[in-house]
């Protein structure tokens, strides 16, 4: 084949943003069409699409490189999963986030396998996430996501027969108002603020109900009752919550309800490793743009 036939008439800014457009602001296939239709007075078809983002898959490869590195070496990383599909199948998109890095991947397993693999043997200090089992034993502590466990205590609240679901409400009220305290606080009134959620913590757990819902939120609380107050011995360095790979996760999730998801793996590969790149990017205050430009330009 002679060699222009292998090329593109596409420069490199029309391959960055045909990849910004897709991937930070979700469009499909269709709508971008139309907005290079549109603006450019370019007639693309949805072939030609797919072979700009085939073409340029491999140049976000570095980055994630860089990312994994950076990852394996955090002393606290978040953890969470959303559902995906790909080439017709359930998949899983995972994200993974420390002060320095995030990392995504696409993965059709939801087991632990993926943190093995992904983390590499590295174990950080503190590993943040919340119940799912496969979420667990990753780190030399874990902080349970308080949120999700919020919000389970204000539904018995509102659904329970009893008052257990408002205790807890009141009692998560407390611990977050301790977490977005915790960097002005000194270390002892931390302590003695801990000690007294603890104590009154215990006293909810010991109650009696005959409501099946606020006993399951109780046994829920009760395994993870030694997960839920480690941030107070890392203030200022770990959340309460995991509301940070919620964010990372969340234009994921609204691609698959534009999408419907991926009909091919090396696809859901390419975007994990774009969306590591320019996330990571985003900690160190670069723009998603001109991110996606540097590395097809390089």
């Amino acid at each position: 084949m002679p060699a222009a036939a292998q090329g593109t008439p596409f420069g490199h800014r029309i391959h960055a943003l045909a990849l910004y457009l897709k991937s930070n602001q979700l469009f499909s296939y269709e709508r971008l069409q139309g907005v290079f239709a549109d603006l450019f007075g370019l007639q693309l078809s949805q072939g030609a699409l797919m072979n700009m983002f085939k073409r340029t898959a491999p140049v976000f490869a570095a980055g994630r490189d860089d990312a994994l590195a950076a990852l394996r070496g955090a002393e606290v990383v978040a953890c969470d999963e959303t559902g995906m599909r790909i080439e017709g199948c359930n998949a899983y998109q995972w994200v993974f986030c420390s002060s320095k890095a995030v990392v995504h991947t696409a993965e059709f397993s939801r087991a632990a396998q993926v943190v093995h693999d992904t983390m590499a043997g590295h174990e950080p200090e503190v590993w943040i996430s919340d119940r799912y089992s496969a979420q667990q034993g990753h780190g030399q502590r874990h902080q349970t996501c308080l949120a999700h466990l919020d919000r389970k205590a204000r539904f018995v609240a509102e659904n329970g027969s009893d008052l257990i679901g408002m205790r807890v409400q009141f009692w998560f009220d407390r611990a977050f108002r301790l977490a977005r305290d915790i960097a002005a606080l000194a270390a002892a009134t931390v302590k003695n603020r801990r000690r007294a959620l603890m104590r009154d913590l215990d006293a909810i757990l010991a109650s009696t109900t005959d409501c099946q819902l606020a006993r399951e939120l109780l046994g829920q609380i009760r395994r993870a009752r030694d997960q839920i107050l480690t941030f107070c011995d890392f203030a200022g360095r770990v959340d309460a919550t995991n509301n940070v790979s919620e964010r990372a996760l969340r234009p994921s999730v609204i691609q698959r309800k534009v999408t419907n998801g991926y009909r091919a793996k090396w696809a859901a590969d390419a975007e994990a490793a774009l969306r590591t790149t320019v996330d990571t990017a985003r900690l160190a205050g670069r723009t998603p743009f001109h991110t996606i430009l540097g590395a097809v330009t390089a």
